[in-house]
């Protein structure tokens, strides 16, 4: 591998982290959300030949978003990958060192780097917030504990209402999601674009917040800010 390692991502957190490092890959998804960057698929559809063609030193993936087949037909293809697997915010700062060691930013630079210190997230001493959390709709769906987002939340005191679902993602209804009597809706704009015209729906289950969608499930460098941006949304009003 060279000095400075030739790597494609197909995670747009793992791409956003790399800018933010000053190693941006050579090549990224179109949901990356880097224009200068040359886009080679998207996070479930990546394009394998043409990846191949760029001769990467490195492919980075993550089990939560991308498909292990993907992953086999780029090994098949004579490319090395390495998948992050990110469940909950403890899970940040291990995978960002390894990540650190794998594109070859030096183990001296990594307490200067972004989301590669333990993240502590800001002391909470009022009570729990429950929240229901829809990430789509037709059908409506939620997530479950055990997802980076839910730990993201409970991180800043807020409470899942789904989050002893048996699926990761399961399909619920608002009417279930009322019954389990949240303090408030916290619609995201992403993966579901969420916006100003699904408050009244969702407020028949409880008073909606709109929040950022990357803050909530982008995992990385901008882990840290994004904990400090949700607490002070929700605890400060």
């Amino acid at each position: 591998m060279s000095a400075v390692p030739r790597v494609v991502s197909l995670v747009p957190s793992v791409t956003e982290t790399l800018v933010t490092w000053g190693r941006p890959p050579i090549a990224c998804t179109r949901f990356c959300e880097q224009p200068d960057i040359p886009h080679v698929g998207g996070t479930k559809d990546p394009d394998v030949l043409a990846i191949a063609e760029l001769r990467p030193d490195l492919v980075v993936l993550c089990v939560e978003e991308n498909r292990r087949e993907d992953a086999d037909a780029l090994a098949g293809a004579g490319v090395t990958t390495a998948a992050l697997s990110i469940d909950s915010v403890d899970d940040v700062a291990p995978a960002l060192r390894m990540l650190a060691a794998l594109v070859g930013v030096p183990a001296s630079r990594l307490a200067g780097l972004p989301g590669t210190d333990e993240v502590v997230p800001p002391a909470h001493e009022g009570p729990q917030v429950r929240a229901f959390v829809p990430i789509w709709r037709r059908p409506w769906m939620s997530l479950a504990g055990g997802t980076y987002g839910s730990s993201l939340l409970a991180a800043i005191g807020v409470t899942n209402v789904f989050a002893d679902a048996a699926d990761r993602y399961p399909e619920v209804t608002l009417e279930e999601a009322r019954a389990r009597e949240p303090d408030v809706v916290l619609a995201p704009s992403e993966p579901y674009p969420f916006r100003e015209r699904h408050v009244a729906q969702l407020a028949e289950v409880a008073p909606v917040r709109l929040v950022d969608g990357q803050d909530l499930f982008w995992w990385g460098a901008r882990t840290p800010a994004a904990i400090d941006r949700l607490y002070r949304l929700l605890h400060h009003r």
